[in-house]
């Protein structure tokens, strides 16, 4: 395999420990707006957290993953089928795919060629969604911490990549019509020692590591301890999650499949983070 942008294959244990879960609404929106839901294909799944979600409405699912580490820690499933390829070489077969999902991971990609091979696997009616989550919310206080560690400690650490993701993917021509964007909210139920795993599977914490050589978690750890009192009581975890959706060929009639308008139906605006329990 040519070489790929990898952050994330040397800790691919922790990233599918302490990467947060995607909400079933998401899941159940796809489906909603799928004309059919034979195969959907999860590009770049990571620890298959994205496809056991889909699994849930569509009858097979294909999850590919550059990194051969990220496929060993996958969530196994039956209707799952788990493949070490690039988002741009897939294998697989032409007009088979209902909706591909690109989730938290289009800026590693080669653009025109990922853009070709979407349109290669789609069916006439297939879906591309694209989704990212950026900044994690829990209480001003803690925010104000993790703030200042995403910008200032980490912040030249990260990939120039990161921008694309910040920006919700705003300077990509996509060759695609859209639909109207959606947002949801994923939220988890924390102690302090699993938000701080989290913070470690960053890739600007591990290009810090490896610059300097020591954690710079470690340094956060005073700060949050003080702020967080119990290290054992959970706090609710929020990230505003942003989708974006776009019909992969552009020969479909109008109104195919399902679109849905309600604030209720698609998630909602984001709401502010709850306090610690």
């Amino acid at each position: 395999m040519t070489t790929f942008k990898d952050h994330f294959s040397g800790h691919a244990a922790d990233y599918a420990k302490f990467r947060p879960n995607y909400p079933p609404e998401l899941f159940d929106y796809l489906a909603s707006i799928s004309s059919e839901r034979e195969l959907a294909w999860d590009c770049a799944t990571g620890n298959g957290q994205a496809a056991v979600g889909l699994a849930e409405h569509f009858a097979k699912v294909t999850a590919t993953d550059a990194s051969a580490q990220q496929i060993e820690s996958a969530q196994p499933h039956p209707s799952i089928s788990y493949r070490i390829a690039r988002a741009e070489a897939s294998g697989i077969d032409p007009d088979s795919v209902d909706l591909i999902l690109v989730a938290q991971a289009l800026h590693w990609f080669d653009m025109n060629r990922f853009f070709t091979e979407a349109k290669r696997v789609s069916k006439e009616s297939g879906i591309l969604a694209v989704s990212t989550y950026t900044h994690v919310g829990i209480n001003p206080e803690i925010d104000a911490i993790l703030s200042k560690f995403y910008h200032e400690t980490t912040g030249p650490y990260w990939p120039p990549e990161r921008e694309l993701v910040e920006t919700n993917f705003e300077s990509i021509r996509f060759p695609f019509p859209e639909l109207s964007p959606h947002q949801f909210k994923m939220r988890q139920q924390w102690n302090l020692a699993q938000l701080t795993g989290y913070l470690r599977t960053w890739s600007a914490t591990k290009k810090f590591i490896a610059a300097r050589g020591f954690d710079p978690v470690d340094s956060l750890m005073p700060g949050l301890a003080n702020v967080w009192h119990d290290r054992e009581h959970v706090c609710q975890v929020t990230w505003p999650l942003k989708l974006r959706i776009f019909r992969v060929q552009s020969g479909v009639r109008a109104g195919a499949g399902k679109t849905i308008h309600t604030e209720k139906e698609r998630g909602g605006p984001f709401d502010p983070p709850l306090p610690c329990l």
